[in-house]
């Protein structure tokens, strides 16, 4: 009797431990390529959570006077968002008519939402403006009660080495595709985030982060071949464009 409840206990751990590690999907700056969405628009947030996505990725820009406002190009219609105050750029529209969304307004209203929001703060020339920039957004994220919710990445690693100091037991992970998993640990990153090409070239590094209980995403996978194979190499999200499709892939 004692050794069949200890086989079952081992049977349902093995069943946890694989569904735990189970890929799952990220929206590329939201689920935009669908009708009456935009990149990075509340829309895009909000269908990317419709989905039932696991999360749904957006940029993180400041403007001039501060104001952190979501987008992922440092020029907008014209304006550099770093030289340029929040004034002139709270009218622009999106593709699909949204005014250019706040911070804020994207995090009240991801708070809203059944899905993790996965917030890349862009990099910046000046180290004290992303000094500011991690700060003032994890005050923002506590404040919202967000902490479960949101995600961090970035391809900077100050700010990535600000994020581990601010917020150490969030999650958090380098984008920049440079660095091997065991020497982000060292700094307090907990995960890594590198582009398809990364990942196809240092295959260990999966495995190397999963051993040091680090997390893996892969971005942007766009094409099938490429989603079954990191489905097989097991990273722990896929981060794409087409999120129906790869979610279709999942076993």
């Amino acid at each position: 009797m004692i050794k069949r409840i200890c086989l079952c206990a081992v049977a349902l751990l093995a069943c946890m431990i694989d569904v735990q590690a189970q890929t799952q999907v990220i929206a590329h700056r939201g689920f935009w390529k669908t009708e009456g969405s935009a990149q990075n628009s509340i829309t895009a947030l909000e269908k990317a959570a419709e989905t039932k996505l696991y999360g749904s990725e957006f940029d993180v820009q400041v403007t001039l006077d501060g104001k952190l406002i979501v987008n992922h190009d440092a020029k907008f219609q014209g304006f550099v968002i770093a030289e340029t105050p929040f004034s002139k750029l709270k009218k622009i529209k999106l593709s699909n008519g949204e005014k250019l969304p706040t911070l804020k307004k994207y995090l009240k209203k991801g708070k809203k939402q059944d899905i993790q929001l996965i917030l890349e703060i862009k990099s910046h020339k000046s180290k004290e403006v992303e000094d500011k920039m991690a700060a003032d957004i994890v005050k923002m994220v506590q404040k919202m009660g967000l902490e479960k919710q949101v995600e961090y990445i970035a391809f900077s690693l100050n700010i990535c080495e600000q994020l581990a100091k601010l917020t150490p037991e969030s999650e958090i992970a380098y984008l920049n595709g440079d660095i091997a998993p065991a020497e982000l640990k060292k700094k307090g990153i907990n995960g890594i985030d590198y582009n398809q090409k990364v990942l196809s070239n240092h295959p260990e590094w999966v495995e190397e982060a999963h051993r040091l209980g680090m997390k893996v995403n892969v971005w942007t996978v766009n094409k099938e071949d490429m989603m079954k194979k990191f489905i097989d190499m097991k990273v722990d999200y896929i981060t794409t464009d087409q999120p129906l499709e790869t979610k279709a892939l999942l076993p």
